[in-house]
């Protein structure tokens, strides 16, 4: 069974996919700095590596020790307000620190490598659903981050012989169904955990950004993609890369708006969201949603979560429960 170091493996998605390679029987290292993740998120059943990737002395140390097969890189800061804000740190750690684990690798002679990147790269969508083929304009730094590094993978895997699969995420929503993992951000940016953050009364109210755009209830519409069907999307890709490289979307397809996941979270916890309507926020697109066909025919992956209400049960499950 293939070694597989993990980076960003304290994180939300990467602790996540950290527990369905264990128990495939993987053998898993997880490397992570603990800016954003946690430690208590990493299952017992896999060594942890405390190091950056801007700091090469750790990388160096992780890759003496440890033979790895398959690199799974989700370390990245992903807020896209602040990679506006601060573009230098952004690209300095996004993709300088992407560069650093590339030389180890290469250095190591480790050449596969899955990687987490995100549908921002499409910027504003030109037609709906959003397929691989549709053009690439980021709006913010992050986003461009995320492109910068597929293309640095493509000239690597044409010059070293890089194996790479980089998967463009929609929105990454709920939690392990015990409860046990789940979505912890400081601050926390996503609609989902804030929603149910307004319901618990850890916040004043939820501010939707906009109710008058041309859809149903006027307001924004977006694909949310359960993490327990990202780790599984990992765990394919890790089986693929010997046979595709290149870049793929996780999504379900389905689109919902601000109001339903509202009024779902209000459904499923018995309880009212306090609501506040404020302004559009500049560049924010009216319908964002994935065509899956090219994840369901090379990866043979198939979303098991496509009930908005399934994915904020397991998400409220976590919130009531949480221990990080």
């Amino acid at each position: 069974m293939q070694k597989i170091l993990i980076v960003g493996g304290a994180g939300y998605i990467g602790s996540h996919t950290l527990r369905r390679l264990a128990d495939k029987g993987y053998e898993c290292v997880v490397l992570d700095n603990l800016d954003n993740g946690h430690r208590e998120a990493v299952d017992t059943r896999a060594e942890f590596e405390r190091a950056d990737l801007l700091d090469k002395e750790s990388l160096q140390r992780v890759f003496d020790k440890h033979s790895f097969d398959v690199v799974i890189h989700f370390a990245a800061f992903i807020m896209m307000g602040e990679s506006v804000a601060d573009p230098q740190k952004y690209y300095r750690n996004n993709v300088a620190g992407t560069l650093n684990l590339l030389e180890a690798m290469l250095a190591h002679n480790v050449k596969k490598i899955v990687f987490s990147s995100t549908c921002g790269i499409y910027g504003n969508p030109q037609y709906m659903p959003l397929d691989e083929k549709h053009p690439q304009c980021p709006l913010n730094p992050y986003s461009q981050s995320k492109l910068m590094i597929e293309n640095i993978f493509k000239d690597y895997a044409a010059a070293y012989g890089l194996k790479y699969i980089a998967l463009r995420y929609f929105n990454a929503s709920g939690a392990a169904p015990d409860g046990s993992i789940g979505e912890s951000h400081n601050p926390e940016s996503h609609l989902i955990p804030l929603v149910l953050k307004a319901i618990k009364g850890e916040l004043e109210n939820i501010r939707i950004l906009g109710n008058d755009y041309e859809t149903p209830d006027g307001t924004c519409l977006r694909d949310y993609i359960h993490v327990d069907d990202l780790a599984a999307a990992h765990c394919l890709a890790v089986e693929k890369l010997d046979d595709f490289q290149g870049f793929i979307n996780l999504g379900t397809g389905i689109p919902t708006s601000v109001m339903q996941i509202i009024s779902a979270a209000e459904k499923v916890t018995g309880k009212k969201c306090p609501v506040v309507i404020d302004k559009r926020r500049p560049g924010d697109a009216t319908v964002l949603y994935a065509d899956n066909s090219k994840a369901r025919e090379i990866l043979g992956w198939t979303p098991q979560y496509t009930d908005i209400e399934d994915i904020i049960r397991t998400a409220w499950n976590w919130e009531t429960n949480r221990k990080f």
